[in-house]
């Protein structure tokens, strides 16, 4: 069951902010990222390679945290909840490239990894408002 997002902290979802992915390794240890990210309404896309550590760790326990902070106002936060739902292929790297065109990084180098592209698909489950 997908939950609302809190009145008030839709922004959050919308803005060009970076959040912190946290996910659970193979071997049961915590670990955070800092993720770009769009929300879709009802999902979370993110930007990954196949052969780094947070793929490798969604893939063996697909549950996520995701936090965001208002820079704006540091004390407003939200966390959203949820699952890996999917993974699509980037190899031409244009999800990349419209991350980068959101978070006005637009002239930012496409990385050498384009080949290993991916798209992550995370729904969003719960919703936390700080």
């Amino acid at each position: 069951m997908i939950s609302k997002v809190p009145a008030g902290f839709e922004d959050l979802l919308q803005r060009p902010i970076v959040g912190i992915l946290a996910t659970v390794t193979p071997h049961g240890s915590p670990d955070q990222s800092p993720m770009r990210f769009k929300w879709d309404g009802a999902r979370l896309r993110m930007s990954h390679t196949i052969p780094r550590g947070k793929f490798t760790s969604l893939q063996a326990n697909p549950n996520y945290s995701f936090l965001i902070t208002d820079p704006d106002v540091p004390s407003r936060s939200l966390e959203t909840q949820g699952w890996l739902v999917t993974v699509l292929g980037d190899p031409e790297g244009v999800f990349y490239r419209e991350l980068s065109e959101f978070y006005d990084a637009a002239d930012e180098p496409l990385p050498d990894d384009v080949y290993d592209r991916v798209v992550l698909l995370l729904d969003a489950t719960k919703f936390i408002a700080k």
